[in-house]
């Protein structure tokens, strides 16, 4: 699997090893491509997963603010909810594809 912005393949790896919550692919964390990511500030809060934190992706010089995002502390239950352990897995949004 793949995720691409601006023909660029910012994360790939096989499907086996992802984790799909919520019908968003998660991407194990050392399948991203770090040097298109950056640090965001901006973090949301989901009732079951906990606090949210995200990435902006930046391709050629264009950023997508917040074009991924990850849980660093899933909320207590959620890993077992998912039945998988998705820690700083990043799923993608805001443009940003994932296809096989």
């Amino acid at each position: 699997m793949k995720a691409t912005w601006k023909n660029t393949v910012v994360a790939e790896a096989p499907e086996e090893d992802l984790i799909k919550i919520e019908g968003n692919w998660y991407f194990p964390p050392s399948s991203i491509k770090r040097e298109y990511y950056n640090d965001s500030d901006h973090h949301t809060t989901c009732v079951w997963k906990g606090e949210c934190s995200y990435y902006d992706v930046t391709v050629d010089g264009q950023r997508n603010e917040f074009g991924a995002w990850f849980y660093p502390e899933p909320k207590d239950g959620s890993i077992e909810r998912v039945k998988k352990d998705f820690t700083n897995y990043v799923a993608f949004w805001n443009g940003i594809t994932v296809t096989e």
